[in-house]
Formats: C-alpha cells, sequence, structure tokens
C-alpha cells in the first residue's frame, strides 16, 4: 500500500481548529481501457476510467473503495495496481463473458479539445450489481463521472451518508437533463467543468452561471473546473477561486479532473468535515494531485509521484496564493 498524507501537513493548526475521525470513501463510476492521441505521444489500453483515476487520487488520503463494473478482458495486472495503492476492489464486478468499457480519443494542439474516436460501453452498458452490504454506511461518496441512472442507483443504496460529490459531462447534460437534475439535488458538492456549467444553466457568463446553478439544481455547492485556469467554488457562504498549479510537461489531459474530484473528497473524508474551510483546503490538494496526473499516461505520474510530491506541490500552490501581511 502506498505512503498516506496524513492531516495536519501544511495546515497551520490556528487557521485549521482540528480534524475529525477519519472516513472512508466510496468512489462509483467507471473502469475502462483508453487508447489515446496526443500531439507527443500515444498510448494503447490504458487503464482509465472516473472511477479509476477517482479511486487511486483518494487513498492518499483516506480508504478507499471501488464500485464498478469491469469485463473478463480486465488485466490482473491492473487490479493488483490498484490494490498496492490501498483502493479496495470488493466493490467491483467482473463480468467474465463482457467487455471492459473501451474510449478511444484524440487530443488537439493546445489540449483544451479532443475528438472522441471510439466508444464501446461493453459490460457498463449491463445493470450494476448492488453494493457490498458493509459498504452502504459509508459517509463521504463520489459519484464520479457516469450515467445519472446509475448514480441514483447507487444513491438509492446508501444510508444518509454524510457527503456527497457529483461529477457530470456535456453528454449527460444532452441526453439525461431530468435525471442529471435528481443526481444533482442529492449533493453536497456538483462538479462541472466551465462548458458543462454554461451548457446546463443557459447562462454565458460563469459567475452568472455558477449562481444559477447553486441556486436552482438544489446542490449545496457547485464547483466548476477550468483546466489551467483553475476551479470556482460557488457556496453558499461565498465564492472561492483557486489557480491551477504551474504545469509545464503537459502530456496526457485524461482523468485530470477525476483524479481532482477522488482528491478532494479523499481530504475530506480524511479530515471527517466538509465546512467551506474544509472544502478550500481539499480544493488545493485536488489541484496538486490532477497537476500530476497530466504528466502522463493513464495513473502513471500519479502513481510514481506519490505523498512527497503531492505535498510538495500543494505547499507551493498555498504559498504562490498567499498575500502578504
Amino acid at each position: 500500500m502506498s505512503q498516506r498524507i496524513v492531516f495536519p501537513t501544511i495546515i497551520a493548526p490556528s487557521a485549521f481548529p482540528g480534524v475529525d475521525a477519519p472516513q472512508s470513501l466510496l468512489v462509483s463510476g467507471t473502469v475502462a481501457y483508453d487508447d489515446i492521441i496526443t500531439p507527443k505521444a500515444s498510448g494503447k489500453r490504458l487503464l482509465g476510467g472516473s472511477a479509476s483515476y477517482a479511486a487511486l487520487a483518494a487513498a492518499f488520503f483516506t480508504d478507499s473503495r471501488l464500485a464498478g463494473i469491469v469485463g473478463g478482458d480486465f488485466a490482473e495486472k491492473d487490479r493488483k495496481r490498484l490494490r498496492s495503492h490501498g483502493v479496495d476492489l470488493d466493490g467491483l464486478h467482473t463480468e467474465a463473458a463482457g467487455k471492459t468499457f473501451f474510449w478511444s480519443g484524440k487530443y488537439h494542439e493546445n489540449y483544451n479539445h479532443r475528438d472522441t474516436l471510439e466508444t464501446r460501453l461493453g459490460v457498463n452498458a449491463e445493470p450494476r450489481p448492488p453494493l457490498p452490504e458493509a459498504w452502504r454506511e459509508t459517509q463521504f461518496v463520489l459519484l464520479a463521472n457516469d450515467a445519472p441512472t446509475l448514480q441514483l442507483a447507487v444513491l438509492g443504496q446508501l444510508h444518509e451518508p454524510r457527503f456527497v460529490l457529483a461529477d457530470t459531462m456535456n453528454l449527460w447534460i444532452e441526453t439525461a437533463r431530468k435525471d442529471l437534475l435528481r443526481v444533482a439535488a442529492h449533493a453536497n458538492l456538483f462538479v462541472l467543468n466551465e462548458s458543462e456549467a454554461e451548457l446546463l444553466s443557459g447562462e454565458s457568463n460563469l459567475f452568472f452561471s455558477g449562481r444559477k446553478l447553486l441556486k436552482e439544481t438544489g446542490a449545496r455547492s457547485v464547483l466548476v473546473k477550468k483546466g489551467e485556469h483553475g476551479a470556482l467554488l460557488f457556496h453558499r457562504e461565498g465564492l472561492f477561486a483557486l489557480p491551477a498549479y504551474p504545469v509545464t510537461d503537459l502530456r496526457d489531459p485524461t482523468g485530470a479532473g477525476d483524479s481532482f474530484a477522488g482528491a478532494l473528497v479523499g481530504v475530506l473524508a480524511a479530515l471527517g468535515r466538509s465546512d467551506f474551510t474544509a472544502l478550500k483546503l481539499a480544493m488545493l490538494y485536488a489541484t496538486a494531485v490532477a497537476s500530476l496526473t497530466v504528466e502522463s499516461f493513464s495513473c502513471d505520474r500519479l502513481e510514481s509521484a506519490g505523498v512527497t510530491e503531492i505535498e510538495s506541490r500543494a505547499a507551493a500552490l498555498r504559498e504562490m496564493t498567499r498575500l502578504p501581511g
């Protein structure tokens, strides 16, 4: 199992008055294989999927439980890869006769846009098996990017979680808006990227968009990811903005948003807290984790860097955003 960050690290005790009992985190979403082409390189049959990135990122902070489904082609080396970093796979169901979800994409020169070349749902088109009974009491939950009907099915099995993060994508906004809004209404934190927020809200101004979503979705807070421009948190106690960590060796943006979400809820679960102050701190660490993910294909750089590099980048980002006085 990989080393885990134990709080407080860069936190000044006077500024962050205490940590509650650490909690486990349930991550539900897709586990996949990806073929990816970028302006610099390409990779085939890479471990991917929203739940893979999120669960691995979360495991740097707390006990991480992955719920999903794979086919008989899912390699044992990839199971070992996840388990070696402390990810609990008791909720990862294998449909032996089926194939694991597959996605292929090509990134444009500036990496801000990509083309989907092929998608094969495989076993992801099948109904998900129920969660392990012991997991239904999990207090911190991440509904990683997935069909809203599947996210709702997970919510229906949980016993009053304290904190739920729900992530999404433009496909669900366009094809499953009604169910997506039902998911958002259950979320303590609803996460979208900039274009998705504008699409769902109908607003072209990001600040209008975030405030409208906070007011109309029923989510207790809304976070808008802006890629290399950072993230904005719209919370009932106020607005918080954080820049991205400056990455100079961008290789593959796939999974950055999933790693961000996993690390964010992983920090909250480790703290046993989800108040406005805790969310700000979680965003700091999540930004550091996401900056590592983009420096390689799949989860390679995130795994190889580990706790020391995450803490170093979080500390550097905190220093960059600190005002004098």
